[in-house]
């Protein structure tokens, strides 16, 4: 587990899903707040059962089809240097993650991309260069682009990291999956809090709530339900500010929602990602990408 983690390339999948928190490896405990009425509401799931905790998180982040879904968020990036000084905005942010819910023999394998580019917070332009606002110094601004190198096992028994093939970094702690959904009036909420494995830097954290509406929710012939986030998410400086001798960290706030196809995404965002990333466009696995052979007998 160690010398995996230590590949800063394959630790970046868990370390920065940065909105949707792919990386959800243990977001138990019943549902709070509402309680016994939200868990026996003759109209809800019962999410007392593990088996339909797994469908509807699949539901709500992905799909139970194998597909691909998208998903666009947007957001403002504060800064907070050491314990004195009032967090400040520093940059805004746009991006997609592109979610394949793969189905296998105990439940489903997540896999992904996230690109996310950086935007100037007072003009909203998209940023090749960066007047550090700390150090004064110019410093070239990078995408934030991850994925494609690993993977999560989803099971009514847990949710787990995993490599490709699905064999898990270290063997998973089981235990039946339950998760803190809410529901008010016309509303349905997912809350959950990001886990993740050793080996991570010190300063990661993640808290979101996924959105969907009790009608989709209980209708159990959706496979995909149209859903919306936010989320709060705690990271080390970036590497390009050159700031790693300065105490403090990055606190990132970002809202979004579900894509029907990524023909969804705004023109601007669409064409820069395509032209730079074509790649990460898709989370289809590179197996079911490639061509099927032919069957039929060569006449060369």
């Amino acid at each position: 587990m160690s010398e995996v983690l230590a590949d800063p390339s394959r630790r970046s999948w868990l370390a920065s899903s940065l909105v949707l928190g792919a990386g959800l490896a243990a977001a138990t405990g019943a549902a709070p707040g509402a309680g016994k009425n939200l868990l026996t509401a003759a109209d809800l799931p019962d999410w007392r059962d593990p088996k339909i905790n797994l469908r509807d998180i699949v539901r709500l982040q992905g799909s139970l089809i194998e597909e691909d879904i998208p998903w666009w968020f947007t957001g403002v990036i504060f800064a907070v240097r050491g314990k004195d000084e009032t967090p400040r905005p520093l940059l805004r942010f746009e991006g997609m993650e592109v979610y394949w819910f793969a189905h296998t023999r105990s439940g489903y394998q997540l896999g992904g991309h996230t690109v996310t580019f950086f935007r100037d917070f007072e003009t909203g332009a998209f940023l090749q260069e960066f007047v550090n606002p700390y150090t004064g110094k110019r410093v070239e601004v990078k995408p934030a682009v991850q994925g494609g190198n690993l993977g999560f096992a989803y099971t009514a028994e847990g949710i787990w990291p995993v490599r490709l093939d699905g064999t898990p970094f270290v063997a998973p702690t089981l235990s039946p999956l339950q998760l803190q959904w809410h529901a008010v009036g016309p509303q349905v909420w997912l809350q959950h809090q990001t886990i993740y494995p050793p080996g991570m830097p010190a300063m990661h954290g993640q808290r979101q709530t996924l959105f969907a509406t009790r009608r989709d929710v209980t209708d159990l012939a959706i496979s995909r339900l149209p859903a919306s986030f936010s989320s709060v998410v705690f990271m080390n400086w970036f590497k390009w500010l050159e700031m790693s001798d300065v105490p403090g960290h990055l606190v990132w706030h970002a809202s979004g929602v579900k894509l029907a196809s990524r023909n969804e995404l705004p023109s601007e965002y669409r064409e820069r990602a395509e032209r730079e990333f074509p790649e990460r466009m898709t989370a289809k696995p590179a197996a079911l990408s490639k061509p099927a052979a032919s069957s039929e007998p060569s006449t060369g």
